[in-house]
């Protein structure tokens, strides 16, 4: 089984890129368990993710790197035992570290064969991020395995140059996809990462 935990702030995109994840893992017909964090975000909830047919958990308000932990490992057990997925993927609530979700998967006692942090950010508000909150977003992209650059598909002229140069300085090492979850484009490089 392999865990996916996709980090990125508010409103950058992760509940699209769940939705396209999962619609190509369930192609490839691999059964995928999706474990949401809502945090009061609007979002789409379990009972969506049912309805179109996955196996959703739902935690409830609250961070899962945070006052939530006892209750991810929890639902990552019960989703092992009950379901027994090939794919987890974890949409934390967009202010949780990934790493320190990463952590919590690892100290849950389920057997994985890999657990991958996608870390996100869009065209639409790297800016305004980078300008408030700067630190946070260093902290919440350093344990990305690589960085979906979201919302090509509305980006100005020069924004996907800037974003990537902040992350070719702060991040040289990571392997960069621009992308736009919404409309598809350049997704198929991003399946071709995913195992």
């Amino acid at each position: 089984m392999f865990v996916y935990i996709l980090g990125g702030f508010l409103g950058s995109g992760k509940t699209t890129l769940l939705m396209k994840l999962a619609s190509m893992y369930t192609k490839r017909g691999l059964k995928t368990a999706l474990l949401v964090n809502e945090s009061g975000e609007i979002g789409v909830d379990g009972a969506t993710l049912r309805a179109e047919g996955y196996d959703a958990i739902e935690l409830p308000d609250g961070c899962i790197c945070c006052s939530l932990s006892g209750t991810l490992q929890t639902a990552l057990k019960n989703i092992e035992d009950d379901i027994d997925p090939d794919i987890i993927i974890v949409e934390p609530t967009g202010l949780a570290l990934p790493f320190k979700v990463k952590d919590l998967v690892i100290n849950s006692g389920i057997e994985t064969e890999g657990i991958y942090i996608i870390g996100i950010t869009d065209v639409e508000r790297f800016s305004l991020l980078i300008s408030k909150k700067e630190e946070f977003i260093k902290r919440q992209m350093s344990g990305a395995d690589f960085v979906l650059i979201n919302k090509m598909d509305i980006a100005k002229p020069g924004q996907i140059d800037e974003i990537k140069a902040w992350f070719g300085k702060e991040f040289p090492e990571k392997e960069i996809f621009v992308i736009s979850a919404k409309t598809g484009e350049n997704m198929e490089s991003v399946y071709g990462m995913m195992k």
